[in-house]
């Protein structure tokens, strides 16, 4: 079982930047996958950038360059630093990982609660 804790968001102005971060428990053993996801509303869910184990990353068009997803694997915890921040960012922010759990051939799957970023113009 892993539970996921989001923190770091909150309201902005345009240009500015916020970093959000997911922190993960349970019986860990290895965090594979990262990623976050942010759903606007009436629009669907989607990926905004995610990481693997050995650290290579991939971002959405609209993000690149701007934002930047990081793991400390030592405290299990997820990064998205968001730099540059534009209105059209405004969202819920949802960290997903999949993680292999302490005695477990098998990784599972885990969602934050979500966190809201409001980015003003």
């Amino acid at each position: 079982q892993v539970q996921l804790v989001e923190s770091g968001g909150g309201l902005v102005q345009a240009g500015g930047s916020l970093r959000l971060s997911c922190a993960a428990s349970g019986s860990i053993f290895r965090l594979n996958t990262m990623g976050w996801y942010r759903q606007a509303p009436g629009k669907q869910r989607e990926l905004v950038a995610g990481i693997t184990s050995g650290g290579s990353t991939n971002y959405a068009d609209s993000v690149k360059g701007r934002f930047t997803i990081s793991r400390d694997n030592a405290k299990n915890t997820g990064y998205l630093q968001m730099n540059s921040l534009k209105p059209e960012d405004t969202a819920v922010y949802y960290c997903n990982v999949r993680a292999q759990t302490t005695g477990s051939w098998y990784s599972v799957e885990s969602w934050g609660q979500g966190t809201q970023v409001t980015v003003s113009s």
